[in-house]
């Protein structure tokens, strides 16, 4: 090869690398973590996937179903998601490192994007069980969820506001909510608590398949936890065969990030979360409670600053 062609195919060589590297660094990715199928993360998850993909420009999207909230919390710390979701509670106890909780220490690199909507404590029974309120459990068996996810340590609080503890249970079992809800159709489990959006597809398809119980909590039992539970109630005809509202207490959920997180696309995965909660709404009724101007009520992290950005541009902080 002549030394002028040597030369230009070296500087083709060296355009062409340049140029790959450049399309390479302007691909964004966003990884966003959910929880079980079955729960309302995972259909809420895949929705924002959708909206993500189609209006941020050079990015790829992908949904990962995990045990939800701690699961989530330290994934982001690690650095292993852009976005997730988590209960209010569990962003607290992550926040301060409680290692019974599932957080080996304090997770300094959470920001917090949104709160979304409420999480329901949901008890449901067999109604041949007999359970109608929580202190009823007592003997029982009874599903917690995952062992240290979110909807566990939910369990653990509501039993602790009520006196009651896991040894007054019958039997205890750590398992997801479709998993739970087999046992129960199978006869070998009473009852399983699940925190999530009313509607939650695992209860909804227990109640068409037998007659349940829909337990009720105490109001009280909002009072002893304080923020960010709340009394709340179930309302009638939730699922198959419940005729009267039910009380119960919430826990606010809320979409995390971490710090490596840059401003711009922080900035943009807020807007389009509130730009599009019909597209949210369409994929879980949960959605339907998302609403802006409640978005930083409670946040237990910082925010970051490119939702910051977002809402000081509509007002929502000065």
């Amino acid at each position: 090869m002549s030394r002028t062609k040597n030369v230009l195919f070296i500087g083709a060589l060296v355009a062409s690398t340049a140029f790959a590297a450049t399309a390479a660094r302007s691909e964004q990715f966003i990884n966003i973590l959910t929880g079980g199928t079955s729960g309302v993360y995972y259909p809420l998850g895949v929705a924002l996937s959708k909206i993500y993909g189609d209006n941020i420009a050079e990015t790829r999207t992908q949904v990962q179903a995990t045990k939800a909230s701690v699961e989530n919390l330290n994934l982001l710390q690690q650095g292993k998601g852009e976005l997730g979701f988590s209960l209010g509670d569990s962003v607290k106890m992550a926040a301060e490192g409680n290692a019974e909780a599932g957080f080996r220490g304090p997770l300094d690199k959470l920001r917090g994007i949104a709160a979304i909507y409420p999480n329901y404590i949901q008890i449901v029974a067999t109604q041949e069980a007999g359970v109608k309120t929580v202190a009823d459990l007592e003997g029982k068996s009874l599903s917690v969820g995952a062992a240290k996810s979110g909807t566990e340590l939910n369990a653990r609080a509501i039993l602790g506001a009520t006196s009651m503890s896991y040894e007054d249970l019958g039997k205890l079992e750590y398992l997801p909510f479709a998993e739970s809800v087999e046992l129960i159709k199978n006869r070998q489990l009473d009852a399983t608590l699940q925190s999530s959006g009313l509607g939650n597809a695992a209860l909804k398809d227990l109640s068409t398949s037998q007659a349940i119980t829909v337990v009720a909590v105490p109001a009280d039992v909002a009072e002893k936890l304080g923020s960010p539970y709340a009394a709340a109630v179930i309302p009638a005809g939730t699922y198959e065969g419940q005729t009267e509202d039910v009380p119960t207490v919430t826990v606010g959920n809320f979409l995390i990030t971490h710090d490596g997180v840059s401003d711009e696309l922080a900035y943009q995965m807020t807007k389009l979360l509130f730009e599009n909660v019909p597209a949210l709404t369409a994929a879980h009724s949960a959605a339907k409670d998302i609403d802006v101007k409640k978005a930083i009520e409670g946040m237990p992290v910082p925010l970051h600053p490119g939702a910051e950005r977002y809402y000081k541009e509509i007002g929502v902080l000065k």
